[in-house]
């Protein structure tokens, strides 16, 4: 069973799901604070403006869970508005089937879902930068930043941040199509788990990601 399901990270606390497969919505925890990368700007105050969307080729090719980042809550481009992603697998206990991201306690990368996947562009791009922190943090516990991240851009300008990433097969100026295969799925910078953090913007104004679900399986 695959396929896509959002969660929304409201910021008095209250997850608001929805449910794009027929299970039960689990909800993963990320750190809510800003990805510390090198030269981010300030968004525009998304607020007080309206909020427009970017569709998005699918990140991974097997289920995955996005909880999203409320408009304001995070201040900077790459951030405001972005979803911090995670895959997810269907585990029989006693009979009965419940969505989750890791096995065993999770205290090591090896035991989440995601940890080392394939991670896929979002658009046909081409790479503005590639920076990598070769720290590998460990579950639970906070890294310090700058995370690992691929810059992708649009060629009407659009951007995407993806953050978190590990073993890059990217380099700048390479051309990209969604769905191609960039990077892995790491835990660097300011995380605790193993996962992607995508962000989409043009000029200032943060963009709400809308997965194309023909992406999706």
């Amino acid at each position: 069973m695959v396929g896509l399901r959002a969660v929304v990270f409201a910021p008095d606390n209250h997850y608001w799901t929805s449910h794009m497969k027929f299970h039960n919505a689990i909800l993963c925890v990320f750190a809510l604070a800003p990805l510390h990368l090198h030269a981010q700007e300030e968004a525009s105050d998304s607020r007080n403006r309206a909020i427009a969307s970017i569709e998005a080729h699918a990140i991974f090719d097997e289920t995955f869970t996005c909880s999203q980042h409320p408009a304001g809550q995070l201040r900077s481009v790459g951030d405001d508005l972005g979803q911090d992603c995670v895959i997810e697998k269907m585990i029989d206990t006693d009979g009965r089937l419940f969505p989750r991201t890791f096995q065993n306690d999770g205290y090591r990368n090896e035991d989440w879902y995601g940890w080392d996947k394939p991670m896929l562009s979002p658009c046909d791009c081409s790479v503005l930068a590639v920076r990598v922190n070769p720290v590998t943090n460990e579950p639970g516990k906070h890294g310090q930043p700058p995370a690992s991240f691929i810059l992708l851009m649009r060629a009407d300008g659009t951007k995407f941040l993806l953050a978190h990433v590990k073993d890059p097969t990217v380099t700048k100026d390479q051309r990209v199509s969604a769905g191609e295969v960039i990077a892995k799925v790491g835990n660097n910078g300011y995380g605790r788990s193993p996962h992607i953090h995508i962000g989409a913007w043009k000029d200032k104004d943060a963009l709400q990601i809308r997965w194309d679900l023909k992406t999706t399986k």
